[in-house]
């Protein structure tokens, strides 16, 4: 063979490899088309999930809500939280909801109290804030709100 045809054959076996780059799900760079498909490991749920806080404006009526949500899904699943001030009884835990396009938030009280649930309900507007109504007890539009994002 021809030291051109061995450059030729060599150059040939580069691009190659290099056209066989496989990565797995978490866009990490692995050796075989095996790894890449491979099942991926067991994530915990925090490794899913991240925080922010909101203010639920009613009046003179200010509700503190600390949010936990998994910012993987579209419209934003609520896993947890709290509300942490401005209603009476709280802290209330929070135990479903969504927030996207629209806002959905259920808590349940978690002490006594005359009331058990609060829903809070809105639609995105701008600036960034949800407007909307909430209820107690399976109502949802007992009273109005603006609820915003806290920096």
């Amino acid at each position: 063979m021809t030291t051109q045809a061995q450059q030729k054959k060599q150059q040939q076996q580069r691009q190659s490899a290099a056209e066989h780059r496989f990565i797995n799900a978490q866009g990490a760079e692995v050796k075989s088309h095996d790894e890449a498909f491979k099942a991926p490991m067991e994530i915990s749920p925090q490794a899913v999930s991240t925080r922010c806080k909101l203010e639920l404006h009613n009046g003179p009526v200010t509700f503190g809500i600390e949010v936990t949500y998994n910012p993987n899904t579209y419209p934003h699943v609520i896993t947890g939280g709290q509300i942490t001030s401005g209603i009476s009884g709280a802290p209330w835990n929070i135990t479903g909801g969504f927030i996207g396009e629209q806002i959905r938030l259920d808590a349940k009280r978690s002490g006594p109290g005359t009331t058990n649930t609060i829903t809070v309900v809105g639609e995105f507007q701008n600036p960034p804030a949800y407007r909307g109504t909430y209820g107690f007890d399976g109502a949802t539009a007992s009273f109005k709100h603006t609820t915003r994002y806290q920096c």
